[in-house]
């Protein structure tokens, strides 16, 4: 979904909405079930009386989900490096049955800065990226070169591998592409802000990491050992094919006291080129 607005410097820009819709079906990681649920609570039926207040009426329903559920954004506590949170912070002192009292999620600022979309399966010449593959850093490399693009410091960096296609068949979503840890950790020595991806967790789902010793390396190195955020789930297709490369990130996470994540609506401005 695309509209337009001016960006943050008045420009006339292009608005690419990088969220997934959340429905009950969708592909949910088998740490976060049941995933997502809605519930229309209070119906018009149930307040329309129009002999006492008039014609208007209202509705407001029940929203039933899991942090780290659809397009989200895991916070800093989400992952620990031997019991110890980013900072050499033990789990034990900041964890209880009301979440985190540090490096929650309502401790991420509002994200918005220089963005980099590095589309690896356009540069690639498919349509997404086969199940299990690990992108690496000589794709990202490559794809940088092709693109026209380097990445610097302060960057949120997000991968496209084609894989959001697959938001309808759970299954082969979650058994996608993803990022390798030695891409994860090369991205983290650029100093990047924030990295994303169009699967389910960055990393490949189930694929161990010798260097690190665990699955999931890139959860690891980027939010327990750098503070670097990820978001998941994210719909990257739009803004390739625009081939927008270069734009302005908005994310604001929700507030959720204590929480490990938020799901959020994250937008890519890309200002249109005023020259003649």
């Amino acid at each position: 979904m695309t509209s337009f607005a001016v960006d943050l410097a008045g420009r006339p820009a292009t608005v690419f909405d990088l969220e997934q819709p959340r429905t009950p079906e969708m592909p949910i990681h088998p740490s976060h079930r049941p995933g997502y649920a809605y519930f229309l609570h209070r119906r018009h039926e149930d307040t329309y009386r129009p002999q006492e207040s008039g014609p208007r009426s209202g509705a407001s329903g029940v929203i039933v989900c899991m942090e780290h559920s659809g397009t989200h954004i895991d916070a800093i506590c989400h992952q620990a490096d031997d019991l110890q949170l980013l900072g050499d912070i033990p789990v034990s002192e900041v964890e209880s049955p009301r979440g985190f009292t540090r490096l929650a999620v309502e401790e991420i600022p509002p994200l918005v800065g220089p963005g980099v979309l590095l589309d690896v399966a356009g540069h690639k010449g498919v349509e997404a990226l086969d199940p299990g593959y690990a992108v690496t850093v000589a794709d990202i490399e490559e794809c940088c070169a092709a693109q026209g693009v380097d990445i610097r410091p302060g960057d949120v960096v997000l991968v496209r591998t084609g894989n959001a296609r697959y938001w309808g068949e759970p299954e082969r979503y979650l058994a996608g592409p993803g990022v390798s840890g030695a891409a994860s950790a090369w991205l983290a020595e650029l100093g990047v802000r924030a990295v994303g991806a169009d699967n389910m967790a960055w990393d490949v789902i189930g694929l161990f990491d010798p260097d690190t010793g665990c699955d999931l390396p890139g959860h690891l190195i980027l939010l327990a050992r750098r503070g670097i955020y990820i978001v998941e789930n994210l719909q990257l297709d739009e803004l390739a094919a625009a081939r927008g490369y270069r734009f302005t990130f908005v994310c604001t996470p929700l507030k959720f006291v204590g929480a490990t994540g938020s799901p959020v609506r994250p937008l890519a401005l890309v200002v249109h080129d005023a020259s003649p």
